[in-house]
C-alpha cells in the first residue's frame, strides 16, 4: 500500500495495465496452445484412420467385378470362343449372364488385340475403347484394374487374360486373348459408395485443398489408366465431429478474468486518471479559469500541468502573434522556393546562348540585330516569370489585399483596349473590339483599378495567344440586380476540353497540347486573375468549346463612389521633341546597372554623374545646383533611397527625383508615389520608357 501511494499517476496506470494484459496472455496463450495441440493430434488421427479405411472399401466396393473377370477368364468354352468367334454361344452364354454381372460393359479381344465382340447396357454405346497399351500391360500382368475416360464418362475398367480351366493362376499356359469388363462412375455407383463409406464423394478433374474446409476430414484417391496416368480424382469427405470443452471451459475462465480485471481498470482509471484527464480536456477545449484551479488541487503530475496550463494562458496571446507572424514568413519563403521550376531555363538559355553567339566578329548586322531582339524577348518573358512567382507568392502568404477607390469603367477598358491592340501580332488573322454595352454607369465606381487592369489583361493577352483567328472581344454589363458588374472576355481560339477545364485555374497547370506546348508561360496568370477576382468579392468563371473557343467571366460588387466629384479633364500629351539636354544624377551602386543607364541617357545628350550611395547622393545634391533630375536607387548602401530623398526634400523640396527599383509590386509602386517621388521605373530597364519618363516630367515643369 506505501509503495502504491509513492507511485505516479501514470505508474499507477503501467502497473495496472500491465497486470491485466498480462493475466491475459498467459490465459490466451495456454488456450492456444492446447488447442492447437488437441487439433492436429486429433485431425491429423482421424485423417489417417479416414484414408486407411476409404482406401480399403474402395477396394471392397470392386470386389464382385474383380472376382467375376478372374472367374470368367479360364474357361475352356471362352478359349475356343476367341478362335471360333461363335457369337451366338456368346449371346447364349455371356450375353444372357451379363445381368448378374453389375458392370456395364463386356468386351473380348483375340491375342492379336483385334477386337471381337461386345455387350453392354442400352446407355453404354462405346465399343472399341480399350487402348493397345493396356492390353500390353495386360498380357504381362494377366489382370489389370484401371480407369478410362469414354463419351459416357469416367469407367473403371477390370481386364483379364483368357486361359484354360487347367490353368486358374495363369501361369502354365500363354494367354488366347483378353476379356474386359467395365462400369461407369455415376450417380448409382457414388450412391452406392457413399453408403458404404458414410462419405460425401465428388468426381474431380483437379483437388484444390483450400476449398475443402478445416471442420471435415479428407482423402483423395487418384484414377489412373493403364499407363499411371491420373484420369481423375475421387474427393471424399466426412465432418469431423471434434470436442473441445477443455477449450470452452478455458475461454471461460478467460472472460470472467478478464471482467474482474476490467471492472478494476475502470474503477482506478477513473480515480487516477479520468477525472483529471476530465479537467485537463474543458481546460483545452474552454480554457475556463475555474478548471484550472481545479486541476491545480490535483496530487501529483496533474497539479503540476494545472500551474503550467495557468502559465501558458498568460504567455499564449503573445505566442500566438509570434507564430503566425513566423508562419507567414516561412509560408512566403517556401512557397517563393517551390514556384522556381524549370521554366527559368528556357529564358536564360536564350539570352545565354545568344549573347555567345554575338561575340562572334564574323556575325552579319542582320543577325546581330536578330540575336538581340531574342535576348531583349528572352529578357522580358525571365522578369515577366519571376514576377508572378513573386506575386503568387505573396498572395499565398496573404501580403496582398484590395485597395479600393473610384475608378471610370468605360475609360479604363478603353485604355485597355488602345494598349493591348498594338501587341497582337501581324501574322493573326484577329478581330479585337469592345463589347457594345448600351447602358452606361452613373458615376465612377470603388474597386482595386491595379488588379481589375490586371485581370483584363491576363485574360486578352490568353485570348490573344490561343486565337490565330476570329476574334477577341471584351466588356462588362450590369447585371439584372444592379448589384454587380459582369465583365467577359471571349475569344475564337483554340478551347479548351473538359478534363483541363478543371484543373485551368490551378498553379503551374497549363493546357498541355500540340499547339500550347510551342508557347511560353508558367501556368500562373489565371490562378492570379482567380484570386484578385475573388479579393474584388467576385467570382471567376469559364465556358469553352474545345476546337471553337472560351468565354471568361467574373463579377465584382457595383458600388459608386459616393465621394467622386466633377474634375475636369486633363489630355495627356505625348512630346514630338525631346526634352533638351539636362545634367542628371543617377545614384546606382550596381556597376553594370550604372553602365547601362548611363549609356541610355547619354544617347539623348544629356550629362551624368554618378553617386554610388545614398549619402553620397545627398551630398552631390546639396553642393551641385545644376542637377536637374535624380534617378534614385531604393535599395543602396550607407543610406536607402527614401532616406536620401527625405534629406534632399529638406533642402530643395523641389528637386525631381525618379525612383528606380527592381520591385515591381502595386504595393512598393504606391509606397512610391506617397513618399513623393516624381515618377518611376523598375528594372529592367526599359529606355522607351525612361525618354517617356524624362520627357512627362520636365513637361509638367517639375525642375528644381
Amino acid at each position: 500500500m506505501k509503495l502504491t501511494l509513492k507511485l505516479t499517476t501514470y505508474s499507477k496506470m503501467v502497473l495496472l495495465i500491465v497486470g491485466i494484459c498480462t493475466l491475459f496472455l498467459l490465459l490466451f496463450l495456454s488456450l492456444y496452445l492446447y488447442t492447437v495441440q488437441q487439433e492436429e493430434d486429433v485431425f491429423k488421427s482421424n485423417s489417417n484412420q479416414y484414408s486407411t479405411e476409404v482406401n480399403r472399401l474402395f477396394d471392397f466396393n470392386s470386389k464382385t467385378q474383380i472376382v467375376t473377370i478372374n472367374d470368367l477368364t479360364y474357361w475352356d468354352a471362352l478359349v475356343d470362343f476367341t478362335k471360333s468367334k461363335d457369337t451366338s454361344w456368346f449371346k447364349r452364354y455371356i450375353v444372357n449372364e451379363f445381368p448378374t454381372y453389375e458392370v456395364d460393359y463386356i468386351g473380348v479381344y483375340d491375342l492379336k488385340k483385334k477386337f471381337i465382340v461386345n455387350t453392354s447396357t442400352t446407355n453404354f454405346k462405346s465399343k472399341d475403347f480399350i487402348p493397345v497399351q493396356a492390353m500390353m500391360h495386360l498380357y504381362k500382368s494377366r489382370f489389370s484394374r484401371f480407369y478410362l475416360r469414354v463419351p459416357e464418362g469416367v469407367i473403371e475398367v477390370f481386364g483379364g487374360t483368357i486361359h484354360s480351366s487347367n490353368d486358374p493362376k495363369k501361369v502354365k499356359t500363354k494367354p488366347s486373348g483378353y476379356m474386359f469388363m467395365a462400369r461407369v462412375l455415376d450417380k448409382k455407383y457414388f450412391k452406392n459408395l457413399e453408403e458404404i463409406c458414410s462419405s460425401k464423394i465428388q468426381l474431380l478433374d483437379k483437388v484444390n485443398m483450400d476449398t475443402i474446409g478445416n471442420k471435415k476430414v479428407t482423402s483423395v484417391i487418384k484414377l489412373r489408366n493403364a499407363d499411371n496416368r491420373v484420369v481423375a480424382k475421387l474427393l471424399f469427405e466426412r465432418p469431423s465431429h471434434l470436442n473441445f470443452e477443455k477449450t470452452k471451459e478455458l475461454l471461460l475462465i478467460i472472460v470472467i478474468a478478464t471482467l474482474f480485471s476490467l471492472i478494476a481498470a475502470i474503477h482506478y482509471s477513473r480515480k487516477w486518471v479520468y477525472r483529471p484527464l476530465r479537467l485537463v480536456t474543458t481546460i483545452l477545449e474552454n480554457d475556463r479559469e475555474i478548471s484550472i484551479s481545479l486541476l491545480k488541487m490535483e496530487p501529483g503530475e496533474f497539479g503540476y500541468i494545472g500551474n503550467l496550463f495557468e502559465d501558458h494562458r498568460k504567455n499564449r496571446f503573445q505566442l500566438e502573434k509570434s507564430k503566425e507572424k513566423a508562419e507567414e514568413s516561412d509560408k512566403l519563403k517556401s512557397t517563393f522556393l517551390a514556384n522556381l521550376s524549370h521554366e527559368i531555363r528556357t529564358p536564360m538559355n536564350a539570352i545565354i546562348g545568344f549573347s555567345d553567339l554575338l561575340m562572334d566578329e564574323k556575325l552579319s548586322e542582320d543577325y546581330k540585330k536578330k540575336y538581340l531582339k531574342i535576348i531583349n524577348r528572352s529578357g522580358k518573358s525571365l522578369v515577366s516569370i519571376i514576377e508572378d512567382l513573386i506575386e503568387m507568392s505573396k498572395i499565398d502568404a496573404k501580403q496582398i489585399g484590395p485597395k479600393f477607390k473610384g475608378l471610370n469603367i468605360d475609360k479604363c477598358l478603353k485604355e485597355l483596349y488602345s494598349t493591348l491592340k498594338v501587341t497582337i501580332p501581324e501574322d493573326k488573322n484577329i478581330q479585337f473590339y469592345l463589347l457594345e454595352n448600351n447602358f452606361k454607369l452613373a458615376n465612377d465606381i470603388l474597386t482595386d483599378e491595379v488588379k481589375l487592369k490586371q485581370v483584363i489583361v491576363n485574360l486578352l493577352t490568353n485570348a490573344i495567344k490561343f486565337t490565330d483567328n476570329g476574334h477577341v472581344a471584351f466588356g462588362y454589363t450590369i447585371c439584372s440586380d444592379k448589384n454587380f458588374l459582369e465583365f467577359r472576355v471571349e475569344d475564337t481560339g483554340i478551347g479548351i476540353s473538359k478534363n483541363d477545364l478543371k484543373v485551368i485555374f490551378d498553379r503551374f497547370r497549363r493546357v498541355e497540347d500540340d499547339y500550347s506546348i510551342s508557347l511560353s508561360g508558367l501556368g500562373l496568370g489565371l490562378s492570379i486573375s482567380k484570386a484578385y477576382v475573388e479579393m474584388l468579392g467576385g467570382n471567376l468563371t469559364v465556358e469553352s468549346v474545345y476546337g471553337k473557343g472560351s468565354v471568361f467571366k467574373f463579377k465584382i460588387p457595383l458600388i459608386y463612389d459616393e465621394k467622386a466629384i466633377a474634375v475636369s479633364a486633363i489630355e495627356e500629351h505625348t512630346l514630338r521633341k525631346d526634352a533638351e539636354a539636362k545634367t542628371i544624377l543617377v545614384a546606382e551602386d550596381d556597376n553594370i546597372n550604372f553602365l547601362l543607364l548611363k549609356t541610355i541617357l547619354e544617347n539623348k545628350k544629356h550629362h551624368v554623374i554618378r553617386a554610388k550611395n545614398g549619402q553620397e547622393v545627398v551630398d552631390i545634391s546639396a553642393t551641385n545646383p545644376n542637377v536637374d533630375l535624380i534617378f534614385m536607387d531604393i535599395k543602396m548602401p550607407i543610406l536607402d533611397g527614401y532616406e536620401a530623398f527625405e534629406k534632399i526634400k529638406i533642402d530643395n523640396p523641389n528637386c525631381i527625383v525618379i525612383a528606380q527599383t527592381a520591385h515591381s509590386s502595386s504595393e512598393v509602386k504606391e509606397k512610391i508615389m506617397k513618399a513623393g517621388f516624381s515618377g518611376y521605373i523598375t528594372k529592367p530597364l526599359d529606355k522607351e520608357k525612361i525618354y517617356e519618363i524624362i520627357n512627362k516630367v520636365f513637361q509638367n515643369n517639375a525642375i528644381c
